[in-house]
């Protein structure tokens, strides 16, 4: 179930520690988006609706720490994990030109200059150099670089993209 006028930024997958603070994933390109003092919306996992107000958050070995005011036990802490993260689409930050965000492509059919179907970017690897979509169908998983000699279209509105891979990725 998807909000339209929210933005899923991550998901919580862990606790860490004994005094309420829980790991997340995040899907935003940095942790400003999870400013202390904000209030998110935490979807649980059984469906409940409640908005959280952060009180601080830092990065943490490929995930993050968040720390909610009202949660200072583990107990409460354990009972957020699988709990997703929204903010209102109004509070992101306007984008270049040319460029979008991961929920924009996370699901978008992915097709070759020849129309040959690779399958849907299931995630995105973010790396020094350049972001990688992981596009998947029901055989295989393709690893695609996010550049622009590879990319040639994006359609957001149709959730279509097309590539121009390398020799030797498919």
């Amino acid at each position: 179930m998807e909000k339209k006028d929210h933005v899923l930024i991550g998901k919580i997958v862990g606790v860490h520690g004994i005094k309420g603070t829980n790991k997340i994933r995040s899907y935003a390109e940095s942790l400003s988006l999870f400013k202390p003092g904000r209030s998110i919306l935490v979807r649980e996992s059984g469906g409940q609706e409640i908005s959280r107000e952060i009180k601080w958050v830092k990065p943490h070995t490929g995930t993050a720490l968040i720390s909610f005011n009202g949660i200072n036990e583990r107990y409460q802490a354990q009972a957020l994990i699988g709990a997703e993260l929204f903010v209102p689409k109004e509070e992101l930050p306007e984008l270049e030109e040319d460029t979008h965000f991961w929920f924009d492509l996370i699901g978008m059919a992915v097709y070759t200059t020849e129309e040959k179907y690779l399958g849907r970017i299931e995630s995105i690897i973010e790396t020094g150099s350049n972001d990688v979509y992981v596009v998947q169908d029901d055989q295989r998983e393709v690893l695609i670089p996010a550049l622009e000699s590879v990319v040639l279209d994006i359609d957001i509105k149709d959730k279509r993209m097309q590539v121009d891979l390398p020799e030797g990725l498919v």
